[in-house]
Formats: structure tokens, C-alpha cells, sequence
């Protein structure tokens, strides 16, 4: 068990704790008053461990922990299991002030074991990171979770204090257009996101306009990621429109994942990237565009603008687009972005490119350093044979 004075983690030892008994010495000499991080991810944690943990946690009336981290806790257990399990743990963390993170990602509970989460989201306004990452939460549990975001941003509306929430992260779990305005009106209601990450959601162009609605008020939102969700539909364009708008109201914002996303149906250059190559965005330095229908048209748009309105952007994917190998305005992309240190990725081989050339530059720089050695040997060797040849040649007499 890796602990320090600050540090409870079992993390992936692969433990199949069942019982108190299997639990219980681990956290024997632990003092729960000053622990910081707490890490049990990839183990596997019954009901009857869990309690003992939620015990274990409860008599901290001044918990310090700052990161819970109990992702794929989970696996291999009853669906008629985790409920009380999760209740467990999460009801000993309503109270602790201090805890920033609470990651729950990679358990399987679905949407009909998400209601043990929902008074920690509103009792604890104290936490500003939520990982839900893979639950398959369907649109349901969706809603069940975010409708308890919703309360709590309420809660801290009428007690006059301002939302702790920061980053919520929830990809992977089928939140589809049925939980997409929940989740918006929960991020509206908040308004203080820095990060929001929902790739992988099957959310189609009513839900993404949804959330550009809802997002578009949280001004200070920096990271947003929606890879692998739908923008448009049938040619309409509503989601594209709603997310241009959303886009101007981010001043912050340096990082957008939208790859994935039907931006463009027949290469039309879509209005949003429009507005971000027209510099909506000045701090934007990360833009995924990856497999959108992009053609040479909307290159040529970035390479009118990269040194002109883009000048903080130093990462920009655009593999798997409709792009030729010659194409003179992605060369110019590429130059631009070069000069300044950053790095356009237009084909599948570029991030291997990138590999080769590192691997031949640390080649060079060690090469010099490991030559020296044989030759300083070879150098020696050479000496001692002269210096041998000359003591024998001092001994012979020449007899006439």
C-alpha cells in the first residue's frame, strides 16, 4: 500500500475487498484527520467494505482530503450491490469542506444506481471537480444527476454564495438529446465552468444547441470537449449557429475538442470556424478538428488568417478531412505554425513523423558523447604500444 503522511492509495492493486476484515487493516494505521489524496481506482469494493470505509471517513469530523479517486471500484459486482455500496462512501463525504475532487468514473452503475450520488452533488457546494467518465448513465441517469447540480447551484443562489463547480467531465455515457437540456440549465444555473468535457455521448443537434445555450454562460470556460457528438442534421445547421454564439461569450478559452462532429456535410465551410478563424477566440491554443468533411475551402481560411488572427493557437488536427498531399494552404498552416513552435496535424502519419524526428535528434546529441569513449581507449592503447616498442628498442645493443 503506497501511503504517506497526506496520501491514502491502493490504487490499481487489483484488491477484491469484501468484508470489513479485508478492508480494515489497510486503514488501521491511517489517520483519516490529515489525509489530502484518497486513491482506491482499480480495485474491486463490496458493500460491507464500503461501509467500513464510509465509517472510516465519517470519523474525520476535519477531513483535509483534498481528491477522492474511486473509479473502477466496481467491477465484478451486482448491480444489486452498488446502490448501498455507493451510498456508503459518498454519504461520508456530504460534509468535508475541503474536498476539491470526487472521481467516480469507470463504474458500470447505469442510470439505476445513480441516485445514491445526488446528496452529495446538493448537499456538498464545497467540490469543484466531478469526473463521471464511462457509467453508462443513458439519458436518464443523466438527468437524474444533473438535476441535482441544478438544485445545488439553487441552494447556493439563495444562501447568497457563489458555486464552487469548476470542471465536470462526462464522456462515454449515452447523455443523448434527452439529458442534454438538463445538463444545460445545470452549467446556466452554476455559471463559474472553467472545463467541460462530454465526448462520446450521442448527442445530436437539438441537445448541442441545448448546451451552447447553457454554456454560453459561463464566461470564463476554457477547456470544452465535444468530440464525437452531432452539430448538424439533414443540412440543417441550428447546432453550428447556437455553438458561434456560445463561442463569442469565452474570452478564456484555449483548448475545444470538436472533432468527430459533423460540422460540414458537403465541404461548406462551417460558420463556427468562421467565427474562431475570424478571432472570436485570442487565447485559443488547442483546436481538434479531426474527421468533419473539411475541404480545401476552409484550409484556405485558416491559412489567410493563422498569422493574423490565431496567433496563440500552437496545436491544430485536421487529419481525416478531405485534404490533398499538396495542398498549398495546409503547407502554409504548416510553416506558420512551425515558425512560432506549434504543430499542425494533417495526415495520419504526422504524429509518427514527429516521433522519428525527435528519435533522430536525441540519436545526434548522444551520439558525439558515446563516440569519445572508444576513441580516448583506442587513443590509450595506441600510447602504451609506443611506449612499449621504445623500451624494447632501448635494450638492444647493435654489435659490430
Amino acid at each position: 500500500m503506497a501511503t504517506s503522511s497526506k496520501v491514502l492509495s491502493l490504487n490499481g492493486r487489483g484488491l477484491k475487498l469484501n468484508t470489513r476484515a479485508d478492508i480494515e487493516p489497510l486503514l488501521a494505521a491511517v489517520d483519516p484527520t490529515v489525509i489530502e489524496e484518497i486513491h482506491f481506482g482499480g480495485n474491486t469494493i463490496g458493500v460491507e467494505a464500503s461501509q467500513a470505509l464510509g465509517e472510516f471517513l465519517e470519523k474525520a469530523t476535519v477531513l483535509k482530503a483534498r481528491i477522492a479517486d474511486f473509479a473502477d471500484i466496481f467491477t465484478g459486482r451486482l448491480i444489486t450491490e452498488i446502490p448501498q455500496a455507493l451510498s456508503a462512501i459518498c454519504d461520508a463525504l456530504k460534509d468535508k469542506t475541503s474536498l476539491v475532487e470526487l472521481n467516480l468514473s469507470d463504474n458500470a452503475f447505469g442510470g439505476r444506481s445513480v441516485d445514491p450520488i445526488v446528496p452529495f452533488l446538493i448537499e456538498n457546494r464545497n467540490f469543484q471537480v466531478l469526473k463521471l467518465n464511462n457509467n453508462g448513465l443513458g439519458p436518464a441517469g443523466g438527468v437524474v444527476l444533473a438535476n441535482a447540480l441544478l438544485e445545488s447551484a439553487k441552494r447556493s443562489k439563495a444562501e447568497g454564495k457563489k458555486s464552487s463547480l469548476r470542471t465536470v467531465i462526462c464522456g462515454r455515457n449515452r447523455l443523448e438529446d434527452g439529458s442534454a437540456p438538463a445538463w444545460a440549465d445545470a452549467f446556466a444555473a452554476h455559471g463559474t465552468l472553467v472545463e467541460v468535457r462530454m465526448p462520446q455521448n450521442g448527442i445530436r443537434m437539438k441537445g448541442i444547441t441545448a448546451l451552447a445555450r447553457g454554456l454560453a454562460q459561463c464566461p470564463n470556460l476554457g477547456h470544452v470537449d465535444l468530440q464525437d457528438n452531432t452539430f448538424t442534421e439533414d443540412g440543417a445547421i441550428d447546432g453550428l449557429e447556437a455553438w458561434t454564439d456560445a463561442v463569442r461569450s469565452w474570452p478564456e478559452l484555449r483548448a475545444l475538442n470538436l472533432s468527430d462532429c459533423f460540422l460540414s456535410s458537403d465541404g461548406e465551410i462551417p460558420v463556427l470556424l468562421s467565427a474562431l478563424a475570424l478571432g472570436t477566440n485570442p487565447k485559443l491554443h488547442t483546436l481538434q478538428l479531426q474527421n468533419n468533411n473539411l475541404e480545401s475551402q476552409t484550409f484556405e481560411l485558416f491559412a489567410e488568417n493563422i498569422s493574423k488572427t490565431l496567433l496563440s493557437l500552437m496545436s491544430l488536427d485536421l487529419t481525416d478531412n478531405d485534404q490533398e498531399e499538396d495542398d498549398e494552404y495546409l503547407e502554409t498552416i504548416a510553416l506558420s505554425m512551425k515558425q512560432r513552435g506549434g504543430k499542425l496535424l494533417a495526415f495520419e502519419d504526422d504524429d509518427e513523423d514527429e516521433v522519428e524526428e525527435e528519435d533522430e535528434e536525441a540519436v545526434e546529441k548522444e551520439a558525439p558523447v558515446a563516440s569519445k569513449e572508444p576513441e580516448v581507449k583506442a587513443s590509450a592503447e595506441a600510447d602504451k604500444a609506443a611506449d612499449d616498442l621504445a623500451d624494447l628498442l632501448s635494450k638492444v645493443e647493435i654489435k659490430s
